[in-house]
């Protein structure tokens, strides 16, 4: 192809140097501005004008920078050369060349946005094409790897199933537990758990906890979290589909009811009824082969139980993981929640860790609870993770570049800089504006329910509520409404609502007036 690349003068030597192709016939033309992003349409246009007939003659397209805030397409209308937006940073032009074959290119969106979106879509069609293949599931439904928990499979042939924990069920009022089941089924969860009270027997609330829930998440199937044999014989008989736990102590009292009704079960290495809990990787395996013979009749899913870092230890936890699924065909239970909520990092890196761990060790179910502020948003992280580890595993390669991620707070490359040389003053910034009341009136700015509220008051009376999940939209509301009269509460506007926006997507909480980030730990 010959192609022309329209830039600007700072982003020259670098779109010069990432340009250069022996694919393709590519021209480089720095238009007598700084910055790319300056450049108009009509400013290409003219530019375009300018270029010798030699260049311009038999032009397969011209790429634009992708900062470009306007349409390409009256370039196209005018010089005749279909124009399109190139990518939004320079340094990504060799891989929008490279796919220049393949890649239909948009005279609204920047190049590097297409080609992550076209690898999204394939991602998730992979995906939805493996869910929905009755044939395929059918099949690998007969190996022992895989089980059926309700209408859902799960196994070490499908994806890790995500198991969210709604903790401390049976003292949740109806309104609240609802609210909890539809934001965990909302972020991705493919079970959800009943979490009872250690030490107290509830079977008499269990019951009508499991219809509410069971209401609210349709087909996907509910779990009881106890060791309690009243409350998990009042759990499955009101139609909970997997039970957590089983250990050597509960096993007898249930297991009858769990073969009449064909319910499988987590299965632990324990026997908390004598508090004996296993100590070697030796004992932990043997104990859940053990167990597992015990409860021939039912499908059942081990625990080898993974431990927190430093507590006894999550290296010898994990050999007990591989250590079981050497030797046994059935997908096992990754306690992801024991680790992530029990150290104090960000949960998205832990979890999405773990999960290739878990997917490399034959997890069938991946477990967390949302109960710290730090692991909230750990649901979502998990099942995204997990699609993650199924693409890598199926196209036998890293996790990396499949069109799903979870890079939130940093970006995926380092890009080079373009400094821009200027001869003006260079002030530090002190600020200190005296503050004066905006008499159009003030604002109240709250996250809550997935959305950004903006709450206008006059003379200390709300007015009007404004929501949305963007902050562009927000303020420019606010603008139309006239609602804000003065630059320094405009721009205070914009700061809060930006931040607010960040909180929304994090999972950070926004408290107005805060500082939302801060480096935790001076060296």
């Amino acid at each position: 192809m010959k192609i022309l690349i329209v830039t600007g003068k700072l982003a020259g030597e670098l779109v010069i140097k990432a340009s250069s192709t022996k694919k393709h016939e590519v021209h480089v033309h720095i238009a007598d501005i700084p910055i790319a992003a300056f450049l108009t349409p009509n400013r290409i246009i003219n530019e375009i004008k300018k270029i010798d007939d030699s260049i311009t003659s038999e032009l397969d397209l011209v790429l634009i920078p992708g900062l470009i805030p306007r349409d390409a397409s009256i370039i196209t209308k005018e010089t005749g050369i279909p124009a399109y937006k190139g990518p939004t940073d320079a340094a990504d032009l060799p891989i929008v060349l490279d796919l220049l074959d393949k890649l239909k290119l948009s005279p609204k969106k920047a190049a590097d946005k297409l080609i992550e979106e076209e690898q999204q879509k394939r991602a998730l069609k992979f995906i939805k094409d493996f869910e929905e293949d009755e044939e395929k599931r059918e099949k690998l439904l007969k190996k022992e790897e895989n089980i059926l928990v309700g209408e859902l499979p799960v196994g070490r042939d499908f994806p890790m199933r995500v198991l969210s924990e709604v903790a401390k069920a049976p003292f949740l009022k109806k309104e609240e537990l609802i609210k909890q089941v539809n934001y965990l089924v909302k972020n991705g969860a493919d079970i959800i758990d009943i979490r009872t009270i250690p030490g107290e027997n509830l079977s008499k609330q269990i019951p009508e906890i499991i219809k509410t829930v069971k209401r609210v998440v349709g087909n996907l199937p509910v779990s009881i979290d106890t060791l309690n044999p009243d409350e998990i014989k009042a759990a499955v008989k009101a139609g909970a589909e997997l039970v957590l736990s089983l250990d050597h102590g509960n096993y007898k009292e249930v297991l009858p009811l769990l073969e009449e009704k064909n319910i499988p079960a987590v299965i632990l290495p324990t026997d908390y009824t004598k508090g004996w809990i296993p100590e070697t990787v030796k004992e932990r395996v043997e104990s859940l082969e053990s167990l597992k013979r015990k409860c021939r009749g039912i499908d059942v899913i081990p625990d080898p139980i993974l431990d927190p870092v430093n507590s006894k230890s999550i290296v010898d936890s994990i050999k007990a993981c591989k250590e079981y699924t050497s030797r046994n065909p059935e997908p096992i239970f990754f306690g992801a929640g024991n680790v992530a909520e029990l150290i104090d990092v960000d949960s998205t890196g832990v979890n999405a860790l773990l999960a290739g761990m878990g997917m490399e060790l034959g997890a069938g179910i991946l477990f967390t609870p949302e109960v710290s502020g730090k692991n909230r948003g750990s649901t979502y992280e998990l099942a995204v993770a997990s699609r993650m580890m199924f693409l890598a595993k199926n196209r036998k390669s890293i996790p990396k570049n499949l069109g799903i991620d979870l890079i939130l707070f940093k970006d995926k490359r380092k890009h080079e800089k373009i400094k821009e040389k200027i001869e003006v003053p260079i002030i530090e910034a002190q600020g200190g504006i005296k503050f004066t009341q905006d008499k159009a009136g003030s604002f109240k700015i709250l996250v809550e329910d997935g959305k950004i509220k903006v709450i206008h008051y006059k003379n200390m009376e709300p007015q009007i509520a404004l929501v949305s999940d963007n902050a562009k939209k927000l303020y420019e509301e606010i603008i139309k409404k006239n609602l804000v009269t003065r630059l320094e509460h405009a721009a205070y506007l914009g700061a809060e609502l930006q931040k607010a926006e960040i909180a929304l997507i994090t999972g950070k909480d926004y408290k107005q007036d805060l500082e939302l980030f801060r480096k935790p730990f001076k060296l």
